[in-house]
């Protein structure tokens, strides 16, 4: 399994690796954090880490650390608006619960 991006996360991420001026791709990890214990965490990265597992979606190159990996194996990461707001939506078939606030989740 891979973890992937919809078109529209995609066509999100070039914009704003396009507007950096720089980068490889995104890196998608899991911390731990919250009330349920683990959050996620996106950064753009100039340069990826040897241990980095890479996968390719839609033009995009996302990179995972192997801890992360095991929590989010066959995440689709989206990206979508609701109401006023807008932002990355995980759909992560792992996640047991998450608490009320959708910041945090365990497996």
């Amino acid at each position: 399994m891979a973890v992937t991006l919809t078109e529209k996360a995609a066509r999100q991420v070039q914009k704003h690796l396009a507007a950096r001026g720089a980068g490889v791709g995104l890196r998608v990890a899991v911390k731990t954090s919250g009330c349920s214990g683990l959050a996620y965490a996106l950064e753009f990265v100039d340069q990826p880490a040897p241990e980095d597992r890479a996968f390719e979606s839609h033009g995009v190159t996302l990179l995972v650390d192997p801890k992360s990996l095991a929590y989010l194996e066959g995440t689709e990461l989206d990206y979508v608006r609701e109401g006023l707001n807008e932002g990355f939506k995980f759909n992560n078939p792992n996640v047991k619960n998450q608490c009320g606030c959708g910041e945090s989740f365990n497996v």
